[in-house]
């Protein structure tokens, strides 16, 4: 392999695995906000207290992934200055801002929330500790919103002007309102939601599979789980159709291999117009990905569609191998999401800012020894990581609320003064 093909490989197989992580992590968190909400505010004691549980349960399985998926993200940065200094020195001045403000959304503004939402159990008045949570949930995709500008301007360069070989910005606001990011966003953020309904709903239904005592617990959270996933399982086709548009006007080479014609002219155009070269993407990766995003998007909003009956007839929990399947389709939505990324990539190639910088001409000045060592010591800890990930939401998952961590009670702060006004001695958080 060339030393344009392993820093591709790198970037590619690292920023897959990450995405597997803030997918997760952007569909779960509404739905935590959304359980603790009811939670916070509902009367009656025993209700009250089955969905407090259930948002331990829930917020604890989040925690853990966003945690770790935030160690994945700090390590792929490095991967900018390490094989594309080409990028930083041609784009930095444009593309670095948007990346500096997901930094300071995402490093230290969303983990600031967490950290007090985690740390507010007991501590914190239900409204405020509530508000957390819902600010967690901002910060998060504000967070994708910066992230999808960056790579908006990747896909469909605005903004800016080019002097003396490198890029200046000019005009924020085109940054902000390309539609290349922000329809993509809305696909993203749909997808999300579905990823996050379907794991609510698929971990929900194994619990009924293996006959739980905590039925009114996950009832509540199999009927929210559906009914997040079967909407937006909807939502994100119909998102996604408003993306060929403007795939055809600003990526006509994709758009001509997505649609399996007039591939031949436009690499002519292009050709006519850039000069020599091949601008042909991958076809095979990017039809194939595209059918895979296709199908499994279809699968997973089939059967949500259905599920939202069968669970309306309570079919859903009482037939085992229908809890089985639902568990099952858990990974579908992260595939799919993960096809959706290498079409949009993959797609958009030779070009790394599409018809300004090609990646060869991009890609630093770096051995292919040394580019060979750098990629397997990244895909070496990024599988690592998303291994210890899946192993701790797998067992914790397991466990359900009994085993929950978060806002569990300290038996050593037994005589802790009331808090919040209520009356009550709440707990002090244990996680």
């Amino acid at each position: 392999m060339s030393a344009a093909d392993l820093a591709r490989l790198q970037f590619a197989a690292t920023t897959s695995v990450h995405w597997l992580f803030v997918i997760l992590t952007m569909g779960l968190v509404p739905l935590v906000a959304f359980m603790h909400t009811r939670a916070a505010f509902t009367r009656d004691p025993a209700t009250r207290a089955v969905r407090e549980r259930m948002t331990r349960f829930w917020g604890q399985l989040y925690v853990i992934n966003y945690a770790v998926g935030i160690v994945t993200g700090l390590v792929m940065e490095f991967q900018f200055g390490l094989s594309w200094s080409g990028l930083s020195k041609y784009a930095g001045n444009v593309f670095g801002a948007p990346l500096a403000l997901e930094t300071l959304v995402a490093f230290f503004a969303e983990s600031t929330f967490l950290g007090m939402w985690i740390f507010g159990w007991g501590r914190l008045h239900r409204g405020v500790h509530v508000a957390l949570i819902w600010l967690v949930a901002l910060t998060a995709y504000a967070s994708a919103f910066w992230i999808m500008v960056a790579n908006g301007f990747l896909q469909h360069p605005v903004g800016h002007e080019v002097r003396s070989g490198v890029a200046y910005l000019t005009d924020f606001g085109a940054l902000l309102t390309n539609d290349n990011a922000l329809v993509a966003l809305g696909h993203v953020a749909l997808a999300a939601l579905t990823t996050g309904g379907v794991f609510v709903a698929g971990v929900s239904t194994w619990h009924f599979a293996k006959g739980t005592r905590e039925t009114a617990l996950f009832r509540s959270s199999l009927r929210l789980g559906v009914w997040v996933a079967m909407l937006s399982s909807f939502f994100v086709v119909v998102v996604g159709n408003l993306q060929v548009p403007v795939i055809e006007r600003t990526q006509p080479m994709k758009a001509a291999v997505l649609e399996g014609s007039g591939v031949a002219e436009e690499q002519a155009r292009l050709v006519a117009q850039y000069g020599p070269g091949d601008y042909v993407p991958w076809q095979g990766w990017v039809k194939g990905s595209m059918d895979l995003m296709s199908g499994l998007g279809n699968l997973v909003s089939t059967i949500t569609f259905v599920a939202v009956f069968l669970l309306l007839k309570d079919l859903l929990v009482r037939k085992r191998w229908l809890c089985y399947l639902m568990t099952a389709i858990i990974p579908l939505p992260f595939i799919a999401s993960v096809g959706g990324w290498v079409v949009r990539e993959i797609g958009r190639q030779p070009w790394l800012v599409y018809g300004e910088l090609t990646v060869d001409d991009a890609l630093s000045h770096v051995g292919r020894g040394s580019l060979a060592v750098s990629c397997t010591v990244f895909v070496a800890v990024f599988a690592a990581l998303a291994a210890v990930n899946w192993t701790l939401i797998t067992r914790f998952a397991r466990r359900g609320p009994d085993g929950a961590q978060l806002g569990a009670a300290d038996p050593a702060d037994d005589e802790l003064p009331e808090a919040g006004g209520s009356g009550e001695t709440l707990p002090v958080p244990a996680f």
